[in-house]
């Protein structure tokens, strides 16, 4: 892919800023990223979309990706989880990652159906033996939200993002907050302009938190109303499941790579999004999505051009945010 002397620019001032793992010639070449989430990080391996489209629009460039996911779950529950040993990872030490363990184990005899405390009790017990070869710090660690920044004062997300964003400050990472908006994506074209006041009003409330914690954000509530706005004719959720279609999830993979980078993903030359949850039909036909179109979508030059110029607009437009 071509880049203009402009974008190699803003490259080489996001490596400025960016921490990152160098080789011996000192040249920057790896980025460690840990994305904390539910399933609007594992539909579609968002992560591993995001992966593409970095390595793509920066040449040389290794990005190791980690996700840690609990279904339907928010920040607050992840807390509760013990995600924040594997945020700081690169200092835990064994008698707290035991500590996690009894609790965990505690919680599981309270409620033997606490099957997030299961798998969460499980991915510790993994994680024990292994705290000493985990010493790798992260360099960006990704906060997705999930209705947990929507009601409160403040809000859960706002509790929680700063509790999480501490520990990965205190490791020299970067923070993402990954706010999600899924009462704004339409599972059918718009014929009528969409209300911004609402989605305006709660991205003021993340541009407060993410300027309080020092955190950059993807903000898909302005993104999705800029695509409903620009491109009506195109859905951002499915019909038969409330999850981002293909096209959300392209646009939330573009918004995260602005964020990551401080750079726009016009031109990269990723043009496709296949989901992780296939048609249930009365025969489960794993070629198709939730709708029974296509599990994967290819996306045209035009259409692959607007998303990326969108999202870079929409995320443009949240840094002007007062």
């Amino acid at each position: 892919m071509t880049r203009s002397f402009h974008h190699i620019a803003i490259w080489a001032f996001a490596l400025l800023s960016l921490p990152m793992a160098a080789d011996a010639a000192g040249e920057a070449k790896t980025l460690n990223v840990l994305f904390i989430g539910n399933s609007f990080t594992a539909r579609h391996n968002l992560s591993t979309v995001v992966k593409a489209m970095a390595e793509a629009g920066n040449p040389g460039l290794t990005f190791n990706r980690t996700d840690v996911i609990y279904g339907g779950r928010t920040l607050k529950d992840h807390w509760r989880l013990g995600t924040q040993n594997i945020v700081k990872q690169s200092t835990l030490t064994e008698a707290e990652e035991k500590a996690t363990i009894a609790a965990l184990e505690k919680t599981l005899a309270a409620d033997p159906k606490d099957k997030y405390a299961q798998s969460a009790l499980a991915r510790h017990r993994e994680l024990l033996p292994k705290i000493e070869a985990n010493r790798q710090p992260w360099d960006i660690i990704v906060l997705q939200s999930y209705r947990d920044d929507i009601e409160g004062n403040p809000t859960p997300y706002a509790e929680y993002a700063p509790k999480f964003a501490e520990l990965a400050k205190a490791q020299g990472a970067r923070v993402i907050l990954y706010e999600t908006s899924p009462v704004t994506q339409n599972d059918k074209p718009l014929t009528t302009a969409p209300n911004p006041a609402p989605v305006l009003a709660k991205e003021r409330a993340i541009a407060s938190l993410a300027k309080k914690i020092d955190a950059s954000v993807a903000p898909m509530a302005l993104v999705a109303l800029r695509c409903q706005t620009q491109r009506p004719d195109l859905t951002l959720r499915f019909v038969n499941d409330a999850h981002l279609n293909q096209t959300m999830a392209y646009l939330t993979a573009c918004t995260l790579y602005a964020a990551l980078f401080n750079q726009s993903p016009v031109g990269l030359p990723i043009d496709s999004i296949t989901d992780t949850r296939s048609f249930e039909g009365e025969r489960n036909d794993r070629t198709k999505d939730r709708d029974g179109n296509p599990i994967t979508r290819k996306f045209s030059d035009k259409d692959r051009a607007d998303l990326q110029r969108i999202a870079w607009e929409g995320w443009s437009e949240f840094q002007k945010l007062p």
